[in-house]
């Protein structure tokens, strides 16, 4: 049976990686002819040329066609495809029309209520007190309206989280294919027991979608998502986690999917802090997000989304420790991602204070960095300067030391 799986998985990846791939430059084509484009009309965007922003169509496409394909599919991943359905077209509705915020929001909300009405919904939260999960008091049992509001605010949540994370070319679909393939392997080796396999298959799917799609968004993209694609792939990557019947099997499953979305959800938590210290509405856009520290620093769009890439792995790493009970090498490694991180957010000059830390504009470390590089190449190339100098100079004095000594010989003779 697992070997049947692991050949189901395999397909799955491939099918949707290829997909992806071949529709891609079909959504680039696609987005010149209805003009949605990108066009960096504001100092929040990082791109210099307008980019076509079509290509969520692509992950779509790959992820959707490949779940309809392998065997095992259940009925709340089918709800998880009508909700993904609408969630997609709610985005493009937005790349096309550019939608209110309010407006994008209630259509969020109505599909994850949908969704909740249709069965996938959070019944209980782990009590982490409980003797066992056989126990019927190991589990807090949600009432319908809080288990409601749990499971939409949770939906919408990961939904704008992994929207907010689509700011650098290649971010959001590698940190999403990085968070579903840790989801899955999850799902995968407590597969057997708890019969998560399903699961497990539309995760890679997605994973998937993202990975065919990646060659043409990472930098420099020829691409780029939307909010079609990224409002979709938020979508699935936080109703799968719901689906996956994970938490039923150990008393501390409900963080596996916490921690593998740590990332987007700190960074969604931090920018709604950020805007409420500054007395901003927690809609406004703004450059204070951990992949525009990375920007301000100098890093560069690549090795940002790298390092990004990197503190995403670490937390699956986490999840699949705690999934597996390793607690003590679970903490050790997020320590290390918290540490990161605190070096993101931290500027190397930073104003005293956490408030002023945390509300300090990244368009002033930008300008910081960029006069410390300024002087750094002053200082360099006045060095280079005098080594040349010098080294003339020295040149000189050779050759000076060259001709008297020429000149010594002819005299002797």
């Amino acid at each position: 049976m697992a070997n049947y799986y692991l050949g189901k998985i395999i397909e799955a990846l491939l099918i949707s990686s290829v997909v992806a791939f071949l529709t891609t430059p079909l959504s680039i084509r696609l987005a010149h002819r209805l003009g949605v484009i990108d066009r960096p009309k504001d100092a929040r965007r990082v791109h210099k040329k307008p980019i076509p922003r079509f290509g969520g169509m692509a992950i779509f496409l790959g992820s959707m066609v490949t779940m309809f394909i392998p065997a095992g599919m259940n009925d709340k991943i089918r709800i998880a495809m009508i909700g993904g359905l609408l969630m997609y077209l709610l985005g493009i509705a937005d790349d096309i029309l550019d939608i209110k915020p309010a407006v994008k929001f209630l259509g969020q909300f109505g599909i994850a209520s949908l969704v909740f009405v249709l069965g996938v919904r959070i019944t209980f939260i782990s009590n982490y007190f409980g003797a066992a999960v056989t126990d019927p008091h190991a589990n807090v049992v949600l009432s319908s309206g809080v288990g409601y509001l749990i499971t939409v605010l949770w939906i919408v949540g990961i939904t704008n989280a992994v929207n907010l994370m689509d700011g650098l070319d290649g971010l959001a679909a590698g940190s999403v294919a990085i968070m579903s393939l840790s989801l899955a392997y999850i799902a995968y080796i407590h597969g057997a027991r708890i019969g998560s396999m399903p699961v497990c298959i539309a995760l890679v799917a997605i994973a998937g979608g993202c990975l065919g799609f990646l060659p043409y968004n990472f930098s420099p993209a020829k691409t780029f998502m939307g909010d079609g694609g990224a409002l979709y792939l938020g979508y699935m990557i936080a109703v799968l986690s719901v689906i996956s019947p994970l938490k039923r099997a150990t008393v501390v499953g409900v963080l596996v999917p916490v921690l593998t979305l740590a990332v987007p959800i700190f960074d969604t938590l931090l920018a709604m802090l950020r805007r409420t210290l500054k007395h901003e509405s927690i809609m406004k856009a703004d450059k204070g997000h951990l992949h525009h520290h990375l920007m301000a620093a100098g890093f560069g769009q690549r090795r940002s989304v790298l390092i990004m890439y990197g503190i995403v792995g670490i937390m699956g790493v986490v999840a699949v420790l705690i999934s597996r009970e390793l607690y003590k090498d679970a903490f050790f490694l997020f320590m290390i991602a918290v540490l990161y991180l605190c070096i993101i957010i931290v500027p190397k000059k930073p104003k005293k204070g956490i408030k002023r830390i945390i509300t300090q504009d990244v368009s002033e470390l930008e300008k910081e960095y960029f006069t410390e590089y300024l002087n750094y190449e002053r200082e360099r190339r006045k060095e280079l300067r005098e080594a040349a100098k010098a080294a003339a100079e020295a040149e000189a004095d050779r050759e000076e030391a060259a001709m008297k000594e020429a000149q010594a010989k002819e005299t002797e003779i």
